[in-house]
């Protein structure tokens, strides 16, 4: 015990007394694993705070990226206010600019015509029916009047119009019309062309497809046929003699505000009572009608909305811009897949393949050349499996992609008699392929055979647009002969013709109802009941209607135009759900098949994606 304490101290002496020079270190096993034990535990404690340090931070981090998250998305929502609210200042103050100076002579107007009763008892005073829904019932096509000298520029002239006055195409807009005329505007002959004359002569525009001017130089707005509800005309409270006409300066600004395009940052103000719109002179609280219901007779009247027209399952709220794909070239036809991952462009001799499923800027994933470089691409639909994409446009030839492959690849080509294939569809059992031809004939393919089955005739010009039921026994044609036209795919005829004054440009039909919507090169879009004889007509675009597809849910529709507009309405009486203005002539659109994505493709060499918001 003595020596073994006395190896201890014996220890504590060496360790406290310096090495002097010369003389060598000595140390024992176990102090060597003291000190290794020792090291160990500091480590160890060591280790042990900072990891806890390590935590706290990562939990700071956590909390720190939640803030700047809603941080970001409470600055994201009040600069869209900010917007909001600095558009509706400068119209309403370009408004009251304009309106402002003619109020003097408005109030001695109607002061002369409130004298001139005093000494005309009998004569009639009267306020037009006044209505709180959103279709503007106070503008009844009845109520109008038209304003001599208007210098709306919605209005035009009947002489610069595209169409005589008969209904049908004038002889020079029908040879721009023609495949192949000659002198036909363009590079192209084998195209659609629309001409709107003015005065200084002839603009041609090929219907979904290039202008023959540059993109962005093109105007925003040629001149269509005016339409009852969107001229501006405003009709009195009252006065001698019938309605208060109101100067043209007041009617222009007030029409230029109805079809302001601050309509797609308030979805549903076509519901309120009141609002922005009930500012306007003349307003009875709503603005002007522009959806009507035609009756078999002939009669129009504007629909009143039902209370659950904006409201509801499978009712979108709007759409926010998500992707911009930059084609190229002008984009005169757009699909997307059925898993929403991949989205085709086709312009000029071309189809690009964009994959959407990431966020970040775009480039094609691949390119599948399928025409000359000079000829465009007019529409393309993809087989719900993904793995088969058909092309058509100016070109006698259908082209058939095989997508499986790793590298896409021409699987057959169809060809047929027609200089152009304008539009396409496929059966519901994806065996049978339509094709809309420049000749005005409907083509019908077998796919799995790659032959021709048989024609539909009858169109007198061409076969622009085409849809087919959802059973799969009725397909639905509309043409630049003025037609829409129903044939029955089991007996192989024609069972229905609807006879219109305007070219029809698109078409669709409603996956779960009775309903056909058609867009009219008139601006109009009218929806037909296929089986009984009324209608309903909606004006809210401002040019031709270039293209029209319908959700999948059935509940609403979108129709895109050469306005720049995308316009979403409600199946069948065409509530506005809403409404986006673009930079460029949208001449293509289409809707994924869960209805959650809207594609267009549009004339300044571009297609956007839409996320539809419920």
């Amino acid at each position: 015990m003595w020596k073994r304490g006395r190896g201890r101290g014996e220890k504590e002496r060496m360790r406290a007394v310096p090495l002097q020079p010369g003389q060598s270190f000595k140390f024992t096993v176990l102090e060597t694993l003291d000190r290794i034990k020792e090291e160990f535990q500091f480590l160890q404690a060591q280790y042990h705070s900072l990891k806890l340090e390590c935590e706290k931070l990562a939990s700071e981090k956590t909390e720190m990226q939640r803030h700047y998250i809603m941080y970001y998305e409470m600055s994201y929502g009040l600069n869209i206010e900010m917007h909001k609210q600095a558009e509706i200042v400068k119209r309403l103050s370009a408004i009251c600019a304009q309106i402002i100076p003619f109020l003097s002579q408005e109030v001695s107007v109607t002061t002369a015509r409130h004298t001139c009763s005093k000494y005309e008892p009998n004569s009639p005073v009267g306020s037009p029916p006044h209505s709180p829904h959103g279709n503007g019932l106070d503008r009844a096509p009845t109520l109008r009047k038209e304003l001599p000298g208007s210098s709306n520029t919605g209005e035009m002239d009947k002489s610069q119009s595209p169409l005589s006055k008969s209904g049908t195409p004038s002889p020079s807009h029908r040879d721009a019309l023609t495949p192949g005329a000659p002198g036909a505007p363009g590079p192209s002959t084998s195209c659609l062309r629309l001409v709107s004359k003015a005065a200084t002569g002839a603009d041609p525009l090929a219907l979904r497809s290039p202008m023959s001017v540059p993109p962005g130089s093109y105007p925003a707005h040629f001149g269509v046929v005016s339409h009852a509800g969107l001229n501006g005309e405003l009709a009195s409270p009252g006065g001698f003699g019938g309605a208060l006409t109101l100067s043209p300066q007041i009617s222009a600004a007030a029409s230029a505000y109805s079809r302001s395009p601050m309509v797609a940052y308030d979805s549903r103000s076509h519901l309120r009572a009141s609002g922005l719109s009930s500012s306007l002179p003349g307003s009875s609280g709503g603005k002007p009608a522009y959806s009507f219901h035609v009756s078999a007779d002939g009669q129009m009247q504007p629909v009143p909305f039902p209370p659950d027209a904006l409201l509801g399952p499978g009712i979108p709220r709007h759409a926010r811009q998500i992707h911009t794909l930059n084609h190229g070239e002008v984009v005169c036809a757009v699909t997307i897949s059925t898993s929403t991952r991949h989205v085709y462009t086709g312009g000029k001799g071309c189809v690009k393949v964009w994959d959407i499923s990431q966020p970040g800027s775009k480039s094609p994933m691949a390119q599948l050349d399928c025409l000359n470089r000079d000829n465009y691409i007019r529409s393309c639909k993809i087989l719900p499996d993904g793995r088969t994409l058909i092309v058509g446009g100016e070109a006698s030839t259908l082209s058939i992609w095989d997508l499986a492959t790793p590298t896409p690849r021409i699987k057959a080509e169809l060809t047929s008699s027609a200089p152009a294939c304008y539009a396409l569809a496929i059966s519901p059992d994806n065996k049978v392929c339509f094709s809309c031809c420049s000749d005005g004939n409907i083509v019908v393919w077998d796919l799995h055979n790659q032959t021709l089955v048989r024609q539909f005739q009858g169109h007198t010009d061409g076969a622009s647009c085409i849809d087919i039921s959802n059973d799969g026994t009725k397909l639905w044609t509309g043409g630049l002969d003025n037609t829409v036209r129903c044939w029955d795919l089991r007996e192989g005829r024609q069972l229905q013709q609807h006879d219109f004054t305007s070219q029809i440009f698109s078409l669709g039909y409603c996956p779960t109802g009775e309903w056909l919507a058609v867009g009219m090169e008139s601006s109009n879009v009218e929806v037909l009941h296929v089986s009984k004889p009324d209608k309903y007509q909606l004006h809210l675009h401002e040019s031709c209607v270039l293209s029209l597809k319908f959700a999948y849910c059935g509940k609403w529709f979108v129709s895109t135009g050469k306005d720049n507009l995308l316009n979403a309405w409600r199946t069948p009486y065409g509530a506005s759900i809403f409404q986006s203005k673009e930079s460029s002539s949208v001449l293509s659109c289409d809707v994924s098949p869960d209805d959650k994505y809207i594609v267009t493709g549009s004339g300044d060499k571009k297609a956007t994606v839409y996320e539809v918001v419920y």
